[in-house]
């Protein structure tokens, strides 16, 4: 199994390591003349924006403080950059404690720069020109000499401000009062602006990490249990009656949790990854009192006592181990899985460990032994930020030959993201977000050997965009069976935020190609939504050979949520809802004869193609819908499916087939009537 994930963590572990505890090392230029600021005279002077390059002097620490604000520290003499109320409000490292003058709001701009508020006299800091670019904290507002950019030294990298990173050093205090200030901007945010990563380096901490949407948890030790979490990291229900429906977008990885009470409470539902974590003498529990849940994501990961399912609809779960699983609803799929798994309601059993080139089942870091993997150095990253880096300034470095890392931010681009060198990683942090303008493709990847992405969340823009990523371009024939490019936690999503439009959100061209759990979603809820708002035909098409697939979910795209096109397709969990909103059956027909458009369909000229656990839901709002079958395939020997379920979620219309003419009706109401099929043909 090591052939289908990357392991995402060692190439980042030495460049967080290197920062100081809670800080991340910087240069700040000022836009008044463009000049690096400095600490004259190894701190002994005022700050003042007059060099042209940057040294010792021009290098500072920025460290985020409880309160939610921000604090500056001279690299060249450790002292906190202090207000200093008797020269006028001029600025200079001199203190050895923060204190509330040595405080600021650090206030992004539209520009991509940031603005400084002191919070002693609430006035913005100016690189004031009058008297040379002298920092001084006295204007009421801000504007061209009030704003900086911050840019990463020589020997640190700057991963931007929602990039948090705690050392062990840190006060516990510190560290949770950063933790609220993140989950409280973001516990309510379903289709908010902000994205943040959580970063533990290796030690233990006792603080309670509540995650909320677009929020991304991880340790960067080598294995999951050199960082340790002695209290709760959790995901709670956002809606009432302990539903977490909508429980999407935010993940934990790559460290261990020792949770109080009867567990790790992780109620959630679509692309929220939980890989390589460790919990610790005790349960992990994916539901909140039955409160409904429709997840979701394990794999990589040791649970030592019972993984509690409850209420959740489906799930799938690779290369992992626990002591024991409870419960199960319809549609549950274990892929890798050694032992402990439960008794299914099929025929014969639901469990399934797939033959694979690798051959292999449970965890890659057994034993404490450290995952094979390459180690690649930081400085072979483009570190892009939101609001400042463009297509353009992307393109420019994939071009030199770099790999890109996303900091969280949402990044709108005017042209595609072009990623075009073999064996290329781009490394999404905090579901960085990419979204289209001017109906252009988002990201295309060339039919090259070895190109790795992960951690990506597409977001259609208001103009239609014939795809948002595209995996080889139409026509790819090249193999890379020794070698495949890959996609791990790639997510997309047409409206919900607004008004989004694409034709198709994941086109696979070229061959060898596997996807290790995506979410591709046409919103049902949200703003910009509706059937001729937020159009969208189809959510993934594959034209490529010997494509596969590890939990795949896709939902409410207007004609086939799958259309595979490539011989020799493997599908390990497929999770679908059609889409609610046809107004009519008559608009909503993919022949004369036929109601509807199937969930997934193999198109007639693939004569070789397998799937194992699919379950394909209808939640109509109008009444008189019906879907006449929810898998369409041609009827030939090498084209296999196995462990598919249907269910209506409503008193409209229904699911009239399984899988071709066969298997039979759902009922109206709530999984009145759930038909399954075993095997097909």
């Amino acid at each position: 199994m090591s052939k289908l994930r990357i392991f995402r963590i060692p190439a980042l572990v030495a460049a967080l390591c290197a920062l100081p505890a809670g800080a991340r090392a910087a240069n700040l230029v000022a836009s008044a003349n463009h000049d690096f600021v400095t600490a004259e005279n190894a701190g002994a002077s005022f700050l003042i924006a007059n060099r042209t390059a940057a040294s010792a002097w021009e290098e500072f620490q920025v460290l985020s403080n409880s309160d939610g604000t921000t604090s500056l520290q001279a690299s060249i003499n450790g002292r906190f950059v202090t207000v200093d109320a008797g020269n006028g409000g001029r600025l200079i490292a001199s203190q050895t404690a923060i204190g509330t003058s040595e405080k600021f709001r650090m206030v992004s701009q539209s520009n991509g720069t940031v603005s400084f508020q002191a919070v002693v006299n609430n006035s913005w800091v100016s690189a004031d020109l009058n008297i040379g670019g002298t920092l001084i904290a006295n204007r009421a507002a801000a504007s061209t000499w009030e704003q900086f950019t911050i840019t990463g030294t020589g020997g640190a990298p700057n991963f931007g401000p929602n990039v948090v990173i705690f050392d062990p050093s840190m006060a516990q205090s510190t560290i949770q009062g950063q933790i609220n200030t993140i989950f409280n901007s973001q516990q309510n945010s379903q289709f908010g602006t902000g994205r943040f990563a959580i970063v533990f380096k290796p030690g233990t901490y006792n603080v309670n990490v509540p995650v909320g949407y677009y929020t991304q948890v991880l340790g960067v030790g080598a294995l999951p249990d050199q960082v340790n979490i002695t209290n709760q990291v959790s995901s709670t229900p956002v809606l009432a009656n302990n539903n977490a429906l909508q429980n999407f977008w935010r993940g934990v990885e790559n460290l261990s949790v020792t949770p109080p009470g009867s567990g790790m409470l992780w109620a959630v539902s679509q692309a929220v990854p939980f890989r390589r974590v460790h919990v610790r003498n005790n349960n992990l529990l994916l539901h909140l009192n039955g409160g409904f849940t429709s997840g979701g994501w394990i794999s990589d990961s040791v649970i030592d006592f019972d993984v509690q399912s409850g209420s959740q609809q489906q799930w799938i779960s690779r290369n992992a181990q626990w002591g024991s699983w409870t419960g199960h609803v319809w549609n549950m799929v274990f892929v890798g899985i050694p032992n402990n798994l439960p008794g299914g309601t099929w025929p014969d059993t639901a469990v399934f460990v797939p033959s694979l080139r690798t051959n292999t089942s449970g965890i890659t870091w057994s034993g404490g032994v450290q995952t094979p993997g390459t180690s690649i150095p930081i400085d072979q990253f483009f570190i892009a930020r939101a609001g400042v880096d463009t297509a353009a300034t992307i393109n420019a470095a994939l071009a030199q030959g770099k790999h890109l890392l996303l900091t969280p931010g949402i990044y709108p681009l005017d042209d595609t993201i072009r990623v075009n060198n073999a064996n290329t990683i781009v490394l999404g942090l905090g579901f960085a977000t990419l979204r289209p303008n001017n109906g252009v493709v988002a990201m295309s990847v060339a039919d090259v050997d070895g190109v790795k992405l992960a951690g990506l969340l597409f977001d259609a823009g208001t103009t239609s965009s014939p795809v948002l990523l595209q995996v080889g371009p139409s026509g790819s024939t090249a193999g890379h069976a020794a070698n495949p490019t890959s996609l791990h936690d790639v997510f997309a999503r047409v409206g919900g935020a607004g008004v989004g439009k694409a034709t198709v959100s994941l086109q696979i061209n070229s061959s060898n190609v596997i996807v290790d759990h995506t979410w591709l979603w046409r919103a049902d809820h949200g703003s910009g939504v509706g059937w001729t708002s937020n159009t969208a035909q189809n959510g993934l098409v594959v034209n490529g050979a010997n494509v596969t697939i590890y939990g795949l979910f896709v939902e409410h795209f207007q004609q086939f949520q799958v259309l595979w096109n490539g011989n020799g397709g493997r599908v390990f969990f497929y999770q679908s809802e059609i889409p609610y909103d046809p107004p009519d059956q008559a608009s909503w027909r993919s022949a004369s004869n036929v109601n509807g458009w199937a969930s997934y369909k193999v198109a007639d000229s693939v004569t070789s193609h397998e799937a194992w656990g699919l379950g394909i839901y209808s939640v109509f709002t109008n009444a008189g819908i019906f879907l006449t079958r929810a898998v369409e395939v041609p009827v030939t020997a090498n084209v296999r499916f196995h462990h598919l379920t249907t269910v209506n979620l409503t008193n409209n219309g229904g699911i009239s087939n399984v899988i071709n003419s066969t298997g039979g009706a759902t009922a109206p109401g709530i999984a009145v009537n759930t038909p399954r099929v075993t095997d097909f043909p």
